[in-house]
């Protein structure tokens, strides 16, 4: 009759799998899960190849792209389009046009004006500034600007400053602008003064 005794200690040796029948004990047999952590590649020397190549593999260079066309350029394309200050204006939406029929996306263009405004930036503007700001986070369409809020300019990959006025803050816009511009930076305006405001780096 001890018989029967024997047989539950015989099935507490035994490695199955149900841990339970033994009074809690069973937790450490279980534990060769480390299957995952030789997949991550610490201990297995086949597996350390591995891990290299997917950590350049992953998502990382997509959300890289749009902070580059995005933000300023350390040294953007400059474009001087020769014009009168009172014809500035005129040549930056000449050079605007010319840029969208080349396949630019109206959301890549900024349009910086130092003197009067541009009739757009003055129509949002009535609206409240807040609803006039809003519009450059879109990124939907062309934004335009006046110079004297360059600082608060959002960085495009073109950058287009008319020159129709203001020395005063065009000495201060232009070498902001062509921070901001990250592939292209267009200036409309008298080319003497728009080298001398921008520097021996033109």
């Amino acid at each position: 009759m001890p018989l029967p005794p024997e047989e539950p200690q015989i099935h507490e040796s035994a490695q199955g799998p149900s841990a339970t029948t033994a009074a809690g004990r069973p937790a450490p047999t279980p534990r060769p899960v480390p299957g995952p952590r030789s997949a991550a590649s610490p201990r297995p020397g086949a597996a350390r190849p591995a891990p290299p190549a997917q950590r350049p593999v992953p998502g990382p260079p997509a959300p890289k792209s749009p902070p580059e066309n995005r933000s300023g350029g350390d040294n953007p394309q400059l474009q001087l389009i020769p014009a009168p200050a009172d014809g500035a204006l005129d040549a930056a939406e000449e050079a605007l046009d010319l840029l969208l029929d080349s396949g630019r996306s109206p959301g890549e263009v900024l349009v910086l004006t130092t003197g009067e405004r541009h009739p757009w930036a003055a129509h949002e503007l009535s609206f409240g500034e807040a609803s006039y700001w809003a519009q450059q986070d879109t990124v939907e369409d062309v934004f335009f600007a006046d110079a004297a809020s360059v600082d608060r300019v959002a960085a495009r990959p073109v950058v287009i400053v008319a020159v129709n006025g203001g020395d005063d803050v065009a000495a201060r816009a232009l070498p902001v602008a062509r921070s901001r511009a990250g592939a292209l930076l267009v200036v409309c305006g008298d080319p003497e003064r728009v080298t001398a405001l921008l520097g021996a780096g033109v």
